[in-house]
């Protein structure tokens, strides 16, 4: 029997990639002579290595030669089912000009860009509110049959220092001001905590980090924050890929949550608490500066919904 030829499309970003590896696990598993090839950015495909359930990773710069380049070599490998994960009009170009036999996609009314659908010989509807389960439900309209929740994330690598003993891991910043908690938040519950909070950021995050007092600055890059996730005794975090990558990881902790939904886009598996307050509305608009729900949050509110997450942490659970 000939190898069935299926094309992941799900470009970035760190949480959106994350929320996509159970259904990419699930057409391997559901398609048992398939070969699995997922284009990615090369920012984000460290979180791809050695993944038992992707056999290819084609890494892709963010310029149009790059990608009409990629789709001519790919368009000659004859893929039979490319899905566009992404929603977007990009994604969906790229995935049409590679030519799939069947190219299947999110249906119009939930795809992040309507005109995106134009391009899909198959839209499939989705009801599920959560990232993870709305991709896992396009993955079963193409025909996976065995849906697989697992997150097959890499070992990651050491690449700076970290506490010796336990610690409570962070990544303040998110991919836009209004997720993110008011940097003299972060500070002052620092002196609530009784384990050392380390705050992680990429190199150029630097600057940021330093202003938080009273914690320990981590700066690394993907795999560094992976070991550094997998080695925390706990989480706090913000609706980004850190938060999600800790889900991920089944880590216990706490996600202040403000302008985005929870329901949609929050913490899965049920190990992370999400803290929200009560006053606020789902705003996506992009502002530079904390949202005035995050502002609400105290840090005793946070320090003590990690007080009760630890306290009520299964046995089972990864310290």
């Amino acid at each position: 029997m000939a190898e069935f030829r299926i094309l992941v499309v799900r470009l970035s970003s760190m949480g959106d990639v994350i929320h996509t590896l159970p259904a990419a696990a699930s057409l391997k598993r559901s398609f048992p002579l398939s070969h699995v090839a997922w284009v990615i950015r090369p920012r984000w495909a460290p979180l791809l290595e050695g993944n038992p359930y992707v056999d290819e990773v084609i890494p892709l710069e963010r310029s149009i030669a790059a990608s009409f380049a990629e789709a001519r070599r790919l368009r000659a490998r004859h893929f039979d089912l490319a899905v566009d994960f992404q929603g977007l009009i990009q994604s969906a170009m790229l995935a049409a000009a590679i030519g799939p036999a069947k190219l299947a996609g999110f249906d119009r009314k939930r795809v992040r860009e309507r005109p995106a659908a134009l391009f899909y010989t198959s839209e499939i509807e989705t009801h599920a509110e959560h990232a993870v389960e709305r991709n896992l439900e396009l993955a079963a309209g193409v025909g996976a049959a065995h849906l697989l929740r697992t997150f097959p994330l890499p070992a990651g690598a050491s690449e700076s220092s970290l506490p010796a003993g336990k610690f409570i891991l962070t990544s303040p910043l998110a991919g836009w001001g209004a997720k993110q908690w008011p940097v003299e938040h972060w500070s002052q519950l620092a002196s609530l905590l009784d384990l050392p909070l380390v705050v992680n950021g990429p190199p150029d995050a630097l600057p940021a980090l330093q202003q938080i007092r009273g914690v320990h600055v981590h700066v690394s890059g993907l795999p560094g924050l992976i070991d550094a996730t997998r080695r925390a005794h706990a989480v706090l975090g913000v609706d980004s890929g850190p938060l999600h990558l800790a889900a991920a990881l089944s880590k216990s902790g706490v996600a202040i949550y403000g302008p985005t939904n929870p329901a949609r886009n929050g913490p899965y598996g049920g190990t992370i608490r999400v803290l929200r307050s009560p006053d606020a509305v789902d705003d996506y608009s992009r502002r530079s500066t904390p949202h005035a729900s995050m502002r609400a949050i105290s840090p005793r509110m946070v320090a003590d919904a990690l007080a009760a997450a630890l306290e009520a942490k299964p046995a089972g659970c990864p310290a």
